[in-house]
C-alpha cells in the first residue's frame, strides 16, 4: 500500500486548496493511505473526509519548537512513500526534510527544497490558480488534469443547518484576516439594503467576527438579517454555503469553501487582484472589483492591517449595483 503524507499547516483556506491533491490522489491510487497534516485549529475541515486516513496535528501557538519535533517523530514512524510538502515556509521544510519519506516533493522556494527529492517551481501572476500550483506537486506520479476542491459536511451537518434553509437565502461572509481584503461596513450596509426582501440574510464567521457582524445589522434598514457568527461550524457554514441563492464574500477562505461546494459565489476584490491565483471555482461564480485604475492595486499578495494610502479606494469605489 502506498502512503501519501500532504502538508499544508496554514490557514483555512489553504487547507481547501489543498484538497484537490486528496481527490487526485485517491481517484489514481484508490487503495492508498492519504494522511494529512495540517495546524491545530483547521481539523474539523477534514474530519469527515472519506479519503483522508488520519489527520496530524501541529499546535502552532503553544510551544511551537516542542511541538515541531514532536510532529517530525511522528511523521518519521509513519514510513511514508511520499511527502508532498505545499508550504514555502522553513518550519515545513525541516518536517519534511526530516520525514523519512522515499520521495520528498515541495515548491522550490521553500529554503529546505534542496533536501527534496522532486522540486516544483511556484510563481505568482502568471495566470495559474493555486489549485493549479498545487496539483503539479503530483502530476509526475498521476497526469495534468486538474480537480477542484471539496469538503465533506456530514448529515448531521446537514441538519444543522436545515432549520436556515426553510426559505431562500443568501449567505454574506463579511470579514477578513486582513482589512484591505475585508468588503468595508459601510458598503455592507448598502448591498443588503438593496437585496430583495424575500431573502433572509445570514452573516456567517467566526466567533471573532460577530461584533463586526453585530454592527453592520444595527446599520441596515431591513430585517431578516442573522448574525451566525461562532454558531457554527466549518462544516455546517459549508453546508449552509451550499444551498444559498448566492454567496457573497470577500478573497477569503469562505470563498473557498463556496468553490468547495461548487456553490454560486459573488467575490469583491478589494486591495488583492484575481490574477494572483486564489479566486473562486464554482461553476456559477463572480467577480466584482473597482473599475477605477489605481496605482496602488494591488498593494501586496496578502493585504494589510490598514490601507497604506489611507483611502482605501480599491474597497469604496466598488458599486454595489454591481453586486446584485
Amino acid at each position: 500500500m502506498v502512503k501519501f503524507l500532504i502538508i499544508q499547516t496554514a490557514f483555512i483556506g489553504d487547507v481547501i486548496l489543498a484538497t484537490p491533491l486528496i481527490e487526485k490522489l485517491q481517484a489514481f491510487y484508490p487503495d492508498s493511505q492519504i494522511d494529512f497534516l495540517l495546524r491545530k485549529g483547521n481539523e474539523n475541515l477534514l474530519k469527515s473526509h472519506p479519503y483522508v486516513s488520519n489527520i496530524l496535528i501541529w499546535d502552532k501557538k503553544k510551544d511551537k519548537k516542542k511541538n515541531l519535533f514532536r510532529i517530525i517523530k511522528l511523521v518519521r514512524s509513519k514510513k511514508y512513500n511520499y511527502v508532498i510538502n505545499l508550504q514555502r515556509f522553513a518550519s515545513t521544510g525541516i518536517i519534511t526534510a526530516f520525514s523519512g519519506g522515499k520521495i520528498k516533493v515541495g515548491f522550490n522556494k521553500n529554503p529546505l527544497s534542496f533536501s527534496y527529492t522532486r522540486k516544483i517551481k511556484h510563481e505568482i501572476g502568471k495566470g495559474e490558480h493555486e489549485v493549479e500550483r498545487n496539483i503539479k506537486l503530483i502530476s509526475e506520479i498521476t497526469d495534468e488534469s486538474i480537480f477542484k476542491p471539496k469538503l465533506y459536511p456530514s448529515e448531521e451537518d446537514y441538519q444543522i443547518v436545515s432549520e436556515y434553509k426553510m426559505s431562500p437565502y443568501m449567505c454574506i461572509a463579511p470579514t477578513s484576516v486582513w482589512f484591505t481584503k475585508q468588503f468595508p461596513e459601510n458598503k455592507w450596509v448598502e448591498l443588503i439594503d438593496k437585496i430583495d426582501s424575500k431573502y433572509n440574510i445570514y452573516l456567517i464567521g467566526g466567533p471573532d467576527d460577530r461584533d463586526a457582524c453585530e454592527s453592520i445589522i444595527s446599520n441596515c434598514n431591513r430585517s431578516k438579517v442573522s448574525n451566525l457568527c461562532g454558531d457554527l461550524s466549518f462544516l455546517q457554514t459549508s453546508a449552509l454555503i451550499a444551498n444559498a441563492t448566492i454567496n457573497f464574500v470577500n478573497d477569503s477562505a469562505p470563498m473557498h469553501m463556496a468553490s468547495a461546494m461548487n456553490a454560486p459565489t459573488t467575490a469583491i476584490y478589494c486591495s488583492t487582484v484575481p490574477k494572483f491565483g486564489f479566486g473562486p471555482l464554482s461553476e456559477n461564480s463572480k467577480i466584482v472589483e473597482t473599475q477605477e485604475k489605481l496605482d496602488c492595486r494591488p498593494c501586496g499578495l496578502h493585504g494589510f492591517k490598514k490601507c497604506p494610502e489611507n483611502h482605501f479606494n480599491c474597497a469604496q469605489t466598488i458599486n454595489t449595483d454591481t453586486m446584485l
